[in-house]
């Protein structure tokens, strides 16, 4: 059984085979990043009924994910368990008459080509049921090694990304350990500036102004947002199921308060703090696009 809390990557690839007295079978299951689950399959003719049950089962143990599966059939010995299918190859010259009728110019398959073309070879004494029971078993093993490898995949992206909370939390320690000083700095270049001028000082218009700067320069709300979004991304990393479209929605949020902080930065220790949370923030955003 698979840990469904574990974070899970879209990037993974499987292979199983199987060889018996009736031939080989060969699967393929590779799955790379899409926002939506879209299964993508090639299967031999004789076993394209086989379709369905695996695109269920996809959809059943898969969220997102471009997957392509490649089956593989090739019986024992093809002058003994192949024979022509004579309808499906009458029809097939048919077509290639009026192809050849409307378009003289272009070349025609040549004989091996037309057996290879779909339906025109039929399987002789071979136990189809058998070896479709065969295709349904490695098609699940390949399933289960495919989630294994995703599963793994999760691993590595999420020790990543925790690693970069760890620097926005440290980031944000170091804005709040900053503020005192930068506050208190601030106020007393803005009164050194008014002592220049050679004016008479209102005493309220002057409070409201360092009121008025005070305001403008704290940041604590951005800053409490920010360790919020951070202790919910981690929240998520340990929940069951997919979570990639809301680990990608708290990047969002997690980049406008640092943007916000960003516009607030009236000297330059903020604004370094700032253009180091915006880094940390772009490094979990694209490796999150692999997260299922």
């Amino acid at each position: 059984m698979v840990d469904q809390s574990k974070v899970h990557s879209m990037t993974a690839f499987a292979r199983q085979s199987r060889e018996d007295d009736w031939g080989s079978l060969q699967l393929e299951l590779r799955s790379v990043n899409q926002r939506y689950l879209e299964p993508f399959f090639r299967l031999p003719e004789a076993l394209r009924d086989l379709e369905p049950a695996f695109r269920e089962a996809l959809r059943t143990r898969l969220a997102r994910g471009k997957v392509e599966c490649h089956l593989r059939f090739e019986p024992t010995d093809i002058s003994e368990t192949l024979a022509v299918n004579h309808t499906r190859l009458v029809a097939l010259a048919a077509a290639l008459g009026e192809i050849r009728e409307a378009l003289p110019q272009v070349a025609m398959p040549d004989a091996l080509s037309l057996l290879e073309h779909p339906g025109v070879l039929d399987a002789q004494g071979i136990d189809l049921d058998l070896v479709k029971a065969e295709a349904t078993a490695l098609f699940e093993a390949a399933l289960d090694e495919l989630i294994e490898a995703r599963a793994r995949e999760g691993d590595k992206l999420a020790v990543m990304i925790r690693e970069r909370l760890s620097g926005v939390r440290e980031q944000v320690a170091e804005v709040r350990r900053l503020m005192p000083t930068i506050l208190e700095r601030q106020r007393a270049q803005l009164l050194e500036r008014l002592e220049t001028v050679k004016a008479e000082l209102d005493p309220q218009r002057l409070e409201a102004e360092l009121v008025l700067l005070a305001q403008k320069a704290d940041v604590d709300e951005e800053l409490d947002r920010l360790e919020a979004h951070v202790s919910e991304v981690e929240r998520q990393l340990g929940q069951k199921g997919p979570k990639g479209r809301r680990l990608d929605f708290l990047m969002q949020e997690l980049n406008r308060e640092a943007n916000t902080l960003s516009s607030k930065s009236a000297v330059a220790s903020t604004t370094r703090c700032a253009v180091e949370l915006k880094v940390l923030i772009e490094q979990m955003r694209e490796q999150i696009q692999n997260i299922e």
